[in-house]
Formats: C-alpha cells, structure tokens, sequence
C-alpha cells in the first residue's frame, strides 16, 4: 500500500509585482490557511516519509508554514517538473518516487494537481471526495490517496482511491470563497 498526499500551494499575491510567476510570494491569507492545514495534519497524526515539490516561492513559503504548524519538518526532494505540470507530467514524478517511500507528500499547483486526482481517482460515482475535487481544488487543500501497489512505477490512471480531501474552508470558514 502507498499513500500519496497532496498539498496545493496556499493563496499566492497577486499584488506583489514579481517578474516571473515562478518568484510569487504568499499572501497573508495563504500564510493563515498553511498554517492552519499544517496544524491539521498534525492533529490527524498524518506522517510523511518522503517529500516532493515544487521549488516555485510559493510552494516553498506553503512548506515552510504548513510544517510551522505540523511541528517538524521534512527534507524536500525539488523536482522542477512538478512547476505548472499537466497530470500526465506529475504522474512520471509519482512512479519516479523511491520504492522505500510510502507515505509521500507531494506539493505543488494547480491545475495539474486537480487532473492528477480526477485521472487516479476512478469516476464510478461512489466517491462524493472526487466530486469535491472536480468542482474545485482550492490552494493549501490537501487530498490523501491510497494505491494497493507495492512499487509507485505501477500507478496508473484510475489505481487509486481518494481517502480524504480537507480544504482550508472545511476548517476556518473565514478562509473560503469571497473571503479576504
């Protein structure tokens, strides 16, 4: 059994007048809402073996606030090709990952994350979660996978199972749509 979590960017700024897309920062409701999924995952005692992102600012700043509030940290594995990747991108990072990791956490962007979901998930029209996702991946969710495989080179497209999907409004409203 491997277990994939991930973790989009939290709310860049939008505001801040970087040159490139790749340099934009986190603003203070990104910060606010990193915190507080790291913070959740703390609680639910989610463990990480292994982490994979995108070394982009703002997947960087997400990291370093979401482990704020986990409570430690892990060493990344900075993979450039997880930087505005499509699913099919993400899915050679995923069998790219070392055998000996089984809980990975993964983060990055959107809307490859979102693909990636929708095409690991199967869409049998069990999984009220999927649905969630299809509608909408917000920054600094976290979706936990699970793949009956024993190597990540045998994930494939519809192989997985959603076991939870928590965005930052499921657990402070003031950070959900509209809100600033």
């Amino acid at each position: 059994m491997k277990r994939l979590t991930l973790l989009r960017h939290a709310k860049s700024d939008w505001d801040d007048p970087v040159a490139r897309d790749f340099d934009r920062p986190l603003n203070r409701r990104g910060e606010k809402a990193a915190l507080l999924m790291g913070q959740f995952a703390a609680r639910r005692a989610m463990g990480f073996d292994y982490l994979v992102a995108s070394p982009a600012v703002r997947v960087t700043q997400t990291l370093d606030t979401f482990f704020e509030g986990y409570g430690e940290t892990l060493d990344a594995h900075w993979d450039r090709r997880i930087y505005l990747a499509s699913s099919a991108t993400l899915l050679d990072v995923v069998r790219d990952l070392p055998d000996n990791a089984e809980n990975v956490l993964m983060a990055g962007h959107n809307p490859g994350f979102e693909e990636l979901i929708l095409d690991l998930v199967p869409d049998d029209g069990s999984s009220t979660l999927r649905e969630d996702v299809e509608i909408k991946l917000p920054t600094a969710s976290l979706a936990v996978m699970e793949f009956a495989i024993d190597k990540w080179r045998q994930a494939a497209a519809g192989g997985a199972t959603l076991a939870s999907f928590t965005r930052p409004r499921d657990l402070d409203p003031a950070l959900g749509p509209g809100s600033r």
